[in-house]
């Protein structure tokens, strides 16, 4: 029997370095002197919501009516993508880990790793809410609420839940090699952080073609080529993909009690992975 473990995971919560990350690893891996186009990222990586693989295990053009029919189908459409390539590749997806009824939503069977990506949520509240057209109120409302669903046309759905059990369920999956990166530690210091990454890869260190890599899929890079050529994976719901590309926005975007209802839903897993968030976003908090 064929192993199908190939798929290494690109896992995060919606906004929150998943396509930085990507683009990273397209130039490093695929790039030379000339950035890659980001509309060529499909040629590099896929996604668990790309609905040729559903038309694929459909037998034909895939629409959804209900989320059964999704879910009986995701099974199948995963294994197309595990063996479009030869040996591991790369796979984005919003999902969390999880079981519903006899299905695993990410199935060790075609997994071989994941490199999650977090960012602390009140830094995700604004620039989710932009991404998807909504008011940050109901951003937040979503980011708390484990029923946390969108879905394509085609009714390819997906389940990234609340946050905090978004990133719990990555974390404490049993016998799954991951990497965790922190997009904060990504702004502070890309080349530290992605050489982490590609030690994890195993894949060979060139530091001139590492600082190319992270030059071509630096913010300024990635903002001016949406700017001149759009991007395909922009929602019509957001304005621009690549809004701010920094840390610390909510200070500005984020009002005192939605400060406050972002540490009330999600403190015990601030306290294990944002610290040093604690003590300005309870003062901001007391504000309100």
């Amino acid at each position: 029997m064929t192993d199908l473990r190939r798929i290494i995971w690109l896992a995060s919560f919606p906004k929150s370095g998943n396509t930085w990350t990507r683009i990273f690893l397209a130039n490093y891996i695929m790039g030379g002197e000339k950035a890659v186009d980001i509309n060529r990222l499909h040629e590099f990586t896929t996604a668990d919501v790309r609905g040729d693989f559903f038309d694929r295990a459909a037998g034909g053009t895939y629409r959804g009516e209900t989320f059964d029919d999704w879910m009986e189908l995701r099974p199948t459409a995963l294994r197309l993508i595990a063996q479009s390539r030869p040996g591991t590749h790369f796979v984005k997806t919003h999902n969390r880990i999880m079981r519903i009824g006899p299905y695993d939503l990410i199935p060790p069977e075609v997994t071989a790793a994941a490199i999650y990506v977090m960012r602390n949520p009140f830094d995700v509240a604004p620039s989710y809410a932009q991404h998807m057209g909504w008011p940050i109120d109901d951003a937040v409302e979503r980011m708390a609420s484990p029923t946390n669903t969108t879905s394509t046309p085609q009714l390819i759905f997906e389940l990234p839940g609340r946050w905090d059990e978004h990133i719990e369920s990555w974390l404490k999956a049993p016998g799954l090699p991951r990497h965790v990166m922190r997009y904060e530690d990504l702004v502070a210091d890309a080349e530290k952080t992605f050489r982490s990454l590609l030690s994890f890869l195993q894949v060979p260190l060139d530091f001139g073609r590492l600082r190319r890599a992270i030059r071509a899929s630096s913010f300024n890079t990635l903002k001016k080529m949406e700017a001149d050529k759009g991007f395909k994976e922009r929602p019509a719901t957001a304005k621009a993909f690549f809004r701010k590309g920094k840390t610390g926005t909510w200070r500005e975007e984020l009002s005192p009690s939605q400060v406050a209802r972002i540490r009330e839903a999600f403190l015990p897993m601030i306290e294990n992975h944002y610290p040093e968030m604690l003590e300005e976003t309870a003062s901001f908090a007391a504000s309100a």
